[in-house]
């Protein structure tokens, strides 16, 4: 057979590709070909008109919704989350496989994101499952929010750093100071390319201007997850009301669910049918936009202000044992499931403290992101060390994907490790956890800090304390192989004399 697959997560990075590169062995090894499109955060290369002439069958394994949809209509669908990509592909072949000789269409998932149609310009994709559990929607619309987000923390907090970085190369000890003094007038008016404080300056300024939509962007796209397009308007508002009312990220994340609600109810009202033309694109958007207002002004930033400013305070309080607990338990969870709500939590919690006056002061929140990014990074790394170290007790499947896991876990991709949970969760995850954990309390001891949210090995110049934070992914990823290889190696052994009974039991 030919077979068509789509992949995409909602950060666009990892599950995409991981998922993509799965299906295609598992279609290989079943005897058929298959393209695969991933509409990742690099965009997509779209399968060619050829390719959807003589497919037999589409499969779309995707938790955002699959742009220009309309293309597979008529096609023999299978329709999945992306993890199960990951985790069960030969199971969407043969689903696939199914469906073609049946000649039907199946689907398992919906969206509250409408398809693109023929020259129709495209949404901004989210999907969230409308038969889904309360928690499980709630967490959809949460990662929509997070998704978008994230480009503007990795590249406001990255150019930030690299300004600081220069600046104190030009400026000395003090230039970290006097670059955030510089006025953007000044730059304006007369910048002189010979001046390393002026470009400091310039890339400060532009991260700073990067970090002002944070959380609008978190809270007009959470708004958008929950009421699709007339949830953008309130939802950017609430946002912006949280930053002036000091509510930062978690007014931002509460905003964002009362915009969407609000527009939800409000687009749901039953009106003359003069009036449902504008509803959408006027009196959705202003009533909405207004109800926000009142309610982020005059009810809950207050409030939302002061839990803000206590969760802060709080955090930059903690010092030795404290933060150092602080780092194991966000260490467990980011490798408890691996890109999964626990991991994304952890790192929402991270990212949530990037703030430009959180990296001009040097706060606890850059460990923070430090302890979040090493421990993310040492699952892979450890099964991929554990791979070479006793290859007798990996398949031949798991010591390629082991090879794989070493640039992933370097890049700080913690998906790279599920291959191997998926396989055995009882021994992996177990192991993971405690290597992980590890590597956060060594982190947050040494004090590392980190203002870039994403990277891995390759934002390690932005990095303070980079010894210690090296040591603490060393030591993780050793841990991590060490107990793998154990617990593996017992249940071999455990395994050899189950099998040894059996065959005197079968002599006697």
């Amino acid at each position: 057979m030919f077979l068509i697959a789509v992949t995409s997560c909602p950060t666009g990075i990892a599950h995409t590709y991981m998922a993509a590169e799965a299906l295609e062995t598992a279609a290989r090894e079943a005897g058929h070909e298959i393209v695969v499109e991933t509409q990742g955060a690099g965009g997509a290369v779209r399968v060619s008109q050829a390719d959807l002439d003589r497919a037999d069958a589409v499969i779309l394994a995707a938790d955002v919704e699959v742009r220009d949809k309309h293309r597979f209509t008529g096609l023999p669908t299978v329709v999945s989350g992306v993890k199960r990509g990951i985790s069960d592909p030969a199971g969407l072949i043969r689903e696939a496989e199914a469906a073609a000789r049946a000649g039907v269409r199946t689907s398992t998932a919906t969206s509250t994101a409408t398809s693109t149609v023929p020259g129709a310009a495209a949404a901004p994709a989210t999907k969230v499952e409308a038969g889904g559990s309360v928690g499980s929607r709630v967490r959809q619309w949460l990662m929509t929010g997070v998704s978008y987000m994230i480009p503007f923390v990795a590249a406001g907090g990255i150019m930030i750093a690299l300004g600081f970085m220069l600046a104190r190369i030009a400026g000395g000890d003090q230039g970290a100071v006097e670059v955030t003094q510089i006025p953007v007038t000044d730059l304006i008016a007369g910048f002189d390319p010979t001046s390393g404080m002026e470009w400091a300056a310039l890339l400060f300024q532009g991260g700073v201007a990067a970090f002002g939509f944070l959380v609008a962007v978190l809270a007009g796209f959470i708004a958008y997850a929950i009421a699709d397009r007339p949830g953008l308007a309130p939802g950017f508002v609430a946002g912006a009301l949280s930053g002036v009312v000091g509510a930062g990220f978690l007014g931002g994340l509460v905003g964002g669910f009362v915009a969407g609600f609000l527009a939800l109810g409000i687009s749901r009202l039953r009106v003359p049918k003069a009036v449902a033309s504008l509803m959408p694109v006027v009196v959705t958007p202003l009533l909405a936009t207004f109800a926000t207002t009142v309610v982020m002004l005059l009810v809950i930033g207050r409030p939302l202000a002061s839990v803000q400013t206590g969760l802060t305070d709080g955090l930059d309080s903690l010092s030795g044992g404290s933060i150092a607990v602080l780092g194991v338990v966000l260490g467990l969870m980011m490798a408890f499931d691996m890109g999964g709500p626990v991991n994304k939590t952890a790192y929402v919690f991270a990212t949530g403290g990037l703030t430009a006056s959180a990296i001009a002061d040097s706060s606890a929140a850059l460990t923070v992101m430090a302890v979040v990014m090493a421990a993310g990074m040492t699952p892979p790394l450890g099964l991929a060390l554990a791979t070479v170290v006793r290859k007798h007790l990996f398949t031949e499947a798991e010591r390629e994907n082991g090879k794989a896991a070493w640039l992933l876990g370097a890049s700080f991709i913690t998906e790279g490790a599920i291959p191997f949970a998926a396989a055995d969760p009882l021994r992996v995850i177990p192991s993971i956890m405690v290597g992980s954990g590890v590597t956060g309390g060594l982190v947050a001891a040494f004090g590392s800090k980190l203002a870039a949210p994403h990277g891995g090995i390759w934002v390690t110049p932005l990095i303070s304390g980079i010894p210690g934070y090296l040591v603490a992914v060393v030591v993780g990823t050793l841990v991590t192989a060490a107990l793998v290889v154990v617990s593996k190696s017992l249940g071999r052994g455990r395994q050899a004399v189950r099998t040894a009974d059996e065959e005197l039991a079968l002599v006697a």
